[in-house]
């Protein structure tokens, strides 16, 4: 069983949810610039992480400059190639994300510019 990880962080860049096989799997992968405290803004922090199947939905609701706190799991899994030197890869798989959810910004309707017309009735 592996262990919860939280981090503070705003995101940096969000990845389309992309399908894999036949069978339905989807991933979403996302990058954050980590904040907080500890953090030295002169040497920038940056995580790759991922969501998947039902979890990819959780990014709709942000966008790029988002501050986010991020529930996450650390996994990791050993692959080998016959010939070949072992290798082991890790991810982040989130599974929460709390943080202010910005919907894109709606201009609101402004008065209307009337100066360029002649305040004189046409007829």
């Amino acid at each position: 069983m592996s262990k919860s990880f939280e981090v503070q962080g705003q995101i940096h860049s969000i990845g389309e949810t992309t399908e894999y096989g036949n069978n339905g799997f989807t991933k979403r992968e996302f990058v954050i610039r980590v904040t907080g405290e500890g953090e030295n803004p002169a040497y920038p922090n940056y995580l790759a992480m991922e969501l998947i199947k039902d979890k990819c939905a959780l990014m709709d609701q942000y966008q790029v400059g988002s501050d986010i706190t991020v529930h996450f799991n650390l996994s990791g899994r050993l692959w080998s190639q016959p010939g070949k030197a072992e290798r082991c890869f890790n991810s982040l798989q989130a599974w929460r994300i709390e943080g202010q959810s910005q919907s894109a910004p709606q201009a609101e309707p402004g008065p209307a510019d009337f100066g360029q017309y002649d305040e004189d009735i046409p007829f």
